[in-house]
């Protein structure tokens, strides 16, 4: 690539507005610091429940289910059945967490693929070779297709992205800054599907169960949306990028661009034995789909649900092994192929490491499963979603209206709460079943809760990763602080937040379906 960046003007002043957002998020900084561990918080939470629940329980608070028109009342977490479900429903509580084991089992198969180099080759592939005037979106979009492999696309593709930018003549420190901002802000937006769609549809079909005991969110439930998603967030990105941030002057690094040297350079490019790798992997991609569409062809096929059903097939309801099993495979014959993998051996050390990694997410499962469980026996939720509903209809708003005004909520909590899933764990119970009983779907709850969860990943310092993407950019300029990120991210958060809400709006009042049912 030999594109050469343009002058760039002095910069300008910060505005009052930018000097207001780095004081506020300086003092959601303090004030999140100063939480407890998200372990420790849903302890606390269990605490307040269970307080809660002993007042409400004295004061005889309830209400009609408006589907059984039974009446709930409240039970208190703090009376001899209270206490007796929590201690010997612990490990059931456990056990039962939906996301639990549908995310290990995911997992096996993402950690083989992550290991064996089949990742880290593949985004390099996608953006090595892009021609300069496309380089942005190019990078973002790859992106949106890191995703799929979690957190660790931060690790692996900002620094690529500066190395790419670098060797394009452009600013290192706007790579980093586009692939951060791409990776977090549009995080729960892929054309792939990933561990996010297989973790929220089952926290969300949990929830639903309130209303209704057969309701099944399917990981490929907001699918539809995702992609289109994905699309319009890389081209938002590109677009403030390319078209105001790239301006800024304060993107010089402190030593002047030179080309990467060949160790440099060699992080960037892909090797033959690689993309040989890559070919035949993607051969291999294409031919278990193809396996997979074909069998479910015929109508009497094992693999179609009653009635032929698809939706209701073993296939969809099955996703987290389907998409375990994609992924073990491909990983497997990337490896073999490329070398990182010389013996079967390699692909249960692959498993193993990867489950290591998995560490942290249980314990905090454990935390967030006793919470939730202590939360639905008492029905402090079922009450809470009735009364709201109730509101809601009084109030008369029309749904997109209630669904932006939540998407606002959401939107500040994650500013403190960077867990999508311990946010969409404390939020669902209420969130799903109120706008259940005023006709909203929990597909449709599930893709604003999409929206608003990813955007402010990248602006908030509470989360690692925005100081991860610091370090990042202090390689290239030493004087990069979190207000420095933060004047970058903020701007191109805001008109993601505008644009990306603006996009579910549209889709929601046309009634385009977001993804299989």
């Amino acid at each position: 690539m030999s594109v050469t960046s343009a002058p760039t003007p002095p910069a300008e002043p910060q505005s009052r507005a930018l000097r207001t957002a780095f004081r506020g998020f300086a003092a959601i900084e303090k004030v999140g610091n100063k939480l407890p561990h998200p372990f420790w918080l849903f302890w606390i939470l269990a605490g307040v429940v269970a307080v809660l629940s002993a007042v409400l329980a004295w004061a005889g608070v309830s209400a009609e289910h408006p589907g059984t028109h039974k009446t709930i009342t409240v039970e208190s977490l703090l009376s001899k059945d209270g206490l007796t479900m929590a201690v010997e429903g612990a490990v059931d509580n456990f056990a039962a967490f939906p996301p639990l084991a549908t995310i290990l089992t995911v997992m096996f198969g993402i950690v083989v693929a992550e290991k064996s180099g089949l990742f880290s080759a593949l985004l390099r592939r996608m953006v090595a070779r892009v021609p300069g005037k496309y380089l942005t979106f190019a990078l973002s979009m790859t992106a949106m297709v890191s995703h799929v492999a979690g957190d660790a696309a931060y690790f692996t593709l900002i620094p690529i992205g500066a190395l790419i930018f670098r060797a394009a003549g452009r600013s290192p420190v706007l790579g980093c800054i586009v692939a951060y901002v791409s990776i977090s802000a549009g995080y729960n937006a892929s054309p792939s599907l990933t561990t996010t769609d297989v973790l929220l549809s089952s926290i969300t079909t949990a929830a639903a169960h309130t209303i209704d005991a057969e309701y099944v969110v399917t990981p490929v439930s907001n699918y539809f949306f995702g992609v289109g998603s994905s699309v319009l967030v890389a081209l938002v990105i590109t677009l403030v990028v390319d078209k105001v941030l790239v301006r800024r002057a304060d993107l010089e690094p402190d030593e002047p661009i030179s080309a990467p040297d060949a160790a440099e350079r060699e992080a960037i490019e892909v090797t033959e034995e690689q993309s040989r790798a890559l070919r035949v992997t993607g051969l291999c991609a294409l031919g278990f789909v193809g396996f997979l569409v074909a069998a479910m062809v015929p109508a009497s096929s094992p693999l179609r649900g009653e009635g032929g059903g698809i939706v209701n097939s073993p296939l969809i309801g099955g996703m987290a092994l389907v998409l375990g099993l994609f992924f073990a495979v491909l990983g497997t014959v990337y490896g073999r192929v490329s070398g990182t993998f010389s013996a079967p051996r390699d692909i249960i050390d692959a498993m193993v490491d990867g489950t290591r990694s998995m560490a942290p997410i249980l314990v905090l499962f454990f935390a967030i499963s006793q919470f939730l469980a202590y939360f639905k026996w008492t029905n402090i939720g079922d009450i809470l979603a009735v009364k709201g509903a109730e509101t809601l209809r009084a109030l008369d708003m029309e749904g997109w209206t209630v669904l932006v005004g939540i998407a606002v909520l959401i939107t500040f909590m994650n500013l403190v709460i960077t867990s999508g899933s311990a946010l969409w764990a404390l939020a669902a119970p209420v969130l799903v079943p109120m706008l259940m009983l005023i006709g909203i779907e929990p597909e449709t709850t599930q893709a604003v809760y999409r929206v608003a969860d990813s955007v402010t990943n990248c602006v908030t310092p509470m989360s690692p990763y925005f100081v991860m993407a610091l370090g990042f950019i202090q390689q290239y300029r030493k004087s990069a602080g979190i207000g420095t990120l933060a004047s970058f991210t903020i701007p191109i958060a805001a008109v993601v937040w505008v644009a990306w809400m603006a996009f579910f709006v549209v889709w929601y009042l046309l009634g385009i379906p977001f993804g299989i049912n």
